[in-house]
């Protein structure tokens, strides 16, 4: 049996930590829920994240729940894939910006967008600022490529990219080279074309 298990919908959040998981390379179990059923707020889900959310992820007993922890927690728990930037480097304070820098800035900015509100907030109130700096501050990062740490593919291009590719088919972000030439070179990544076949067997 393996050490880790998926709480999963499909389609959801959860999508990108299987993604993460298929780029770690290890065995894992998917514990499959229906969000339409209601399976998430059901008393047996509630005790493995009492919020009601996927994904979750359970490792030798450990419950780690929100994406940007679950990815960066499989990074750092399998180093030898190399898909963090190592404790003690320079570079992992630019690492771990951008793997909070998708749940804080830029998937609010996107939401607050498709779903924007009848009054304008002040930019203040607003954890990301305005839409357009976070687009453009992405789009900087991205566009000498291939990844956000350069060479390196990291779990911050997983949290970042599954946002990036999501909004782009969704048509929530501007169409800009930057994002579409960094979302095909997500799409071309084997662990991304496996969890995505994955997915749609699990939702058939």
């Amino acid at each position: 049996m393996p050490d880790l298990t998926l709480y999963h919908a499909t389609p959801s959040r959860s999508s990108v930590v299987l993604w993460m998981l298929e780029e770690i390379g290890e065995p894992y179990d998917i514990h499959l829920l229906s969000l339409s059923a209601g399976d998430n707020l059901k008393p047996d889900y509630l005790a493995v994240n009492p919020m009601g959310k996927v994904p979750a992820l359970s490792h030798n007993g450990t419950v780690i729940t929100e994406v940007a922890a679950i990815c960066t927690y499989l990074a750092d728990a399998f180093p030898q894939k190399n898909l963090a930037v190592p404790i003690g480097t320079p570079r992992r304070g630019v690492y771990l910006k951008w793997l909070f820098f998708g749940p804080g800035c830029l998937e609010p900015a996107v939401i607050d967008r498709a779903a924007p509100r009848k009054e304008a907030p002040r930019r203040a109130m607003l954890g990301y600022g305005d839409f357009d700096t976070t687009m453009d501050v992405i789009a900087k990062a991205v566009e000498k490529g291939p990844w956000l740490m350069g060479e390196q593919f990291t779990a911050a291009d997983v949290v970042i990219g599954a946002n990036i590719r999501w909004a782009t088919i969704f048509k929530l972000i501007p169409e800009r080279k930057e994002f579409v030439d960094y979302a095909a070179r997500i799409a071309a990544r084997p662990a991304a074309q496996r969890a995505e076949a994955k997915d749609k067997e699990l939702a058939g």
